[in-house]
């Protein structure tokens, strides 16, 4: 059952942070020529050990490269771990930008320009394509995680934290947060909901207008155009994960078919689509739409409760289940505080840490640390006690039948495509 709603103002959010993961893995072409080059010497790691690696860390001053459109985010970096580093003897200090390409720009450049050592970027929170083109790049200093004595908290068999998007992790970044896809929708408007995705698609078209997702190459409206792919490809089991442009032949008409049809019963008849995650958010929170989607389910409990999204906020879990994957922290080759940016991500892998940024009080991001393996016992119990939601549902229901990601080499072909069958073609 549906029911028409009338868009009233709400009261604005005290943390605008739908869009915490825009631009990680956001596929684009980087102007520099560098970018193809192979990875030149000087980007291995030359730390002999950890007490090395903390002696040289004393007094530097390490600037974090994220996405800064999260208040929740910015917070949990300036309140909770910048103190934490200031108590081993490093300054953290944010540096926020508005894609992740543009920390990657930067490094490119500077290497380009003969830095070597004395970058303007020593930390960066990235994933997906970039990590791709920057380790192609050569951009990424290796070779240094298995320092960190906190990295023995994950699982190294781990299949999402040892490779990123289907490229290889050699030691180049440090798992830092896991991410489920979600959607989203409003329990008393949809009382019936849809439990796959081809239903999410059949009810759109049945309430037109009250539905739409973010225009490629956002990083949320990308992955769902390959969420579609999976489901009109008959489940992720039908594509490879490797690129391989035979099967992109073959698949992709029927996914760029189906989001062309699917247009006309969008938001807005789908002449203009929302640019991010926040955009796509508000209209959520503004109830011109019903059904939406996030990276970020934990941060869903503090938005209905401070009145941003309706009371009947609720996840779609999906039969078929849903895209899962990782973020990282990596260092640029060049960064002047190498040492620093070391100390920060071994502290960021924390159990303190890992719990205190999966608090949705705090964050809401899942941790990257093996639960099981912890020890003492409490470490586990503190996870287990960390408060529940009538909103969102455990992380282990969440990622139930978990959808592997495709390699990155996927992600700017599917971009160009739909902007080119999809919204050129409307």
């Amino acid at each position: 059952m549906h029911l028409a709603l009338t868009p009233r103002r709400r009261r604005g959010s005290r943390r605008a942070r739908a869009g915490m993961l825009v631009g990680l893995g956001t596929a684009a072409a980087l102007t520099l020529s560098a970018c193809a080059a192979p990875a030149p010497e000087g980007t291995r790691s030359t730390f002999g050990s950890w007490a090395d690696v903390v002696s040289a860390a004393q007094g530097q001053t390490v600037r974090l490269w994220m996405y800064g459109g999260d208040t929740q985010a910015n917070a949990y970096i300036d309140e909770v771990l910048a103190p934490a580093v200031a108590a081993e003897g490093v300054t953290l200090e944010r540096v926020p930008v508005t894609d992740t390409r543009d920390a990657l720009n930067r490094v490119l450049s500077e290497r380009q320009a003969g830095s070597t050592d004395d970058g303007t970027v020593d930390l960066v929170w990235v994933n997906g394509d970039n990590f791709r083109t920057g380790k192609e790049a050569g951009a990424w200093l290796c070779d240094w995680t298995g320092l960190m004595p906190n990295l023995a908290l994950t699982r190294a068999d781990d299949p999402l934290l040892t490779n990123d998007f289907g490229t290889p992790v050699d030691g180049c970044e440090a798992p830092w947060c896991k991410a489920q896809f979600t959607f989203v929708y409003n329990s008393d408007v949809i009382v019936d909901p849809p439990t796959t995705l081809e239903g999410v698609l059949e009810w759109s078209r049945a309430y037109p207008g009250r539905f739409t997702y973010p225009a490629p190459p956002d990083f949320t409206g990308s992955v769902f155009t390959r969420e579609v792919l999976y489901s009109v490809s008959g489940g992720y089991e039908n594509v490879p994960v490797v690129f391989d442009q035979a099967a992109y032949d073959a698949l992709t008409p029927a996914l760029f078919d189906r989001l062309s049809d699917l247009a006309p019963s969008l938001w807005r008849q789908g002449s203009t689509y929302p640019a991010n995650e926040q955009e796509l958010g508000k209209l959520f929170a503004d109830r011109q739409i019903d059904l939406t989607m996030t990276y970020g389910p934990a941060t869903l409990t503090d938005l209905v409760e401070d009145g941003t999204f309706p009371p009947g906020t609720r996840v779609l879990t999906l039969e078929e289940g849903t895209v899962v994957n990782a973020s990282f922290l990596s260092i640029p080759a060049n960064a002047a505080s190498s040492a620093g940016a070391m100390v920060v991500t071994n502290v960021a892998l924390s159990v303190e840490q890992q719990l205190a940024k999966a608090n949705p009080t705090t964050w809401g991001q899942f941790t990257v640390l093996d639960r099981d393996a912890l020890t003492p016992e409490e470490d586990r119990a503190k996870f287990d006690s960390l408060p529940s939601s009538p909103v969102v549902p455990p992380y282990d229901v969440l990622s139930r039948n978990a959808n592997p990601e495709l390699a990155a080499a996927w992600v700017p072909l599917l971009d160009e495509g739909w902007l080119t069958s999809v919204l050129a073609g409307k």
